[in-house]
């Protein structure tokens, strides 16, 4: 078939117009990494890896797939130990894994929420509940990124009838930006008014709170949020995601989230590894404080070269510079990966228009001479532009 539909053609050309076209391309293991999640080094971890093989070994479960939805063949015993695992390790009542963070947040806002309810989610809220908001059948408004007096106007303006239900979402750190989210006072305000506080803990998962559980943990306020989504493809360098909350909320998504009910069941050796890493974060500390140390020390040096004003506050471990335009961005990305850094550009329109970044990504393995040697490229790249 050579034929192509006209539409889908324009918008591709489109995309290269406007220097953001997207490609696959393979990563050099050998370059310095200062783009991936892998906060913590567990993705490469070999004592996760020995010890999800052997618990595996020890509930005879040697199959490479689950064989079916956990609805039909695929709910192995591996399941029960690890969301049990995970419940207590967030404090949390219950758990329900997911395929995938993207999965959890589309089974969980496609299903939760519904028609006469109203969804209030900050504007930067990630691609994956934004989609899983528009398969609701509640009405949604977004507020201002962080602000508390625009969502509480927005909620004003709203008349919901009297059995009416008001949901409000978050992330804890935000994927983009990573900054914080103000949880005390959206915890507050949810509690105050009988709302219902939804927070993705995706990039807090590992790295904030006793032992890497998080940031609703770190502020003991899992009695005021109604769920918790916390995914493992970050710190926990594996895949998969778990929801946290009441078991009656896990039982509701048994029944009626769409994203869990009709998908095959992660295998084995995933569950076992997300165990095994969990278990790993337990005795974790020196990871977590090399990881908090590198990131100190990165706003520090930014501050000593004068550069810090390009940055958006964070102490996460996702920093980012603003360069705008994507042809801008795309140029300085390049010249770091020629220098042996590797480092992505983060274009519009995965960011707004103007608001272009470099995005670094710090961990506990990347040293100081790394860090000083980026830094000095990042600083003489910007006087270029």
């Amino acid at each position: 078939m050579n034929f192509f539909p006209e539409k889908l053609r324009y918008k591709l050309d489109s995309r290269k117009e406007q220097q953001n076209f997207r490609i696959l391309s393979k990563t050099d293991k050998d370059l310095f990494d200062f783009y991936s999640n892998d906060y913590l080094a567990f993705s490469n971890s070999e004592s996760i890896f020995i010890e999800a093989t052997r618990l595996c070994e020890k509930f005879q479960l040697k199959q490479n797939g689950a064989t079916g939805s956990r609805l039909i063949s695929g709910n192995h015993k591996l399941f029960d130990l690890t969301e049990n695992f995970l419940a207590e390790f967030h404090q949390a009542e219950s758990a329900l894994v997911f395929n995938s963070g993207y999965d959890a947040n589309l089974g969980f806002f496609s299903s939760v929420p519904q028609k006469g309810d109203f969804i209030f989610y900050d504007e930067l809220i990630h691609a994956s509940i934004r989609d899983g908001i528009s398969l609701s059948n509640a009405k949604a408004y977004k507020f201002k990124h962080n602000n508390i007096e625009d969502l509480q106007a927005k909620i004003s303006r709203q008349k919901p009838s009297e059995n009416a239900s008001i949901y409000i979402v978050t992330e804890a750190i935000f994927s983009m930006d990573g900054d914080q989210a103000p949880l005390l006072e959206l915890a507050n305000f949810s509690e105050k008014n009988n709302h219902f506080l939804i927070v993705d803990e995706a990039h807090s998962t590992g790295i904030f709170g006793e032992n890497g559980s998080g940031l609703v943990n770190q502020f003991q306020l899992q009695e005021k949020v109604f769920a918790r989504i916390h995914t493992f493809g970050k710190a926990m360098g594996c895949h998969g995601a778990v929801i946290l909350g009441s078991q009656k909320l896990k039982s509701y998504l048994v029944n009626f989230a769409r994203s869990f009910i009709y998908t095959t069941g992660l295998p084995p050796h995933t569950i076992a590894t997300i165990y095994s890493a969990f278990q790993q974060l337990k005795i974790g500390e020196a990871e977590i404080g090399k990881l908090k140390a590198n990131i100190q020390y990165f706003k520090k040096q930014l501050k000593i070269a004068k550069i810090d004003s390009y940055f958006i506050e964070s102490e996460s471990p996702i920093q980012c510079a603003i360069v705008s335009g994507n042809e801008s961005v795309k140029k300085i990305a390049t010249s770091f990966q020629q220098s042996g850094f590797l480092v992505k550009p983060i274009l519009s329109p995965t960011v707004s228009k103007g608001s272009e970044r470099l995005r670094f990504c710090l961990h506990s393995f990347n040293s100081e001479e790394e860090i000083n040697s980026l830094i000095n490229l990042l600083s003489e790249s910007l006087k270029s532009i």
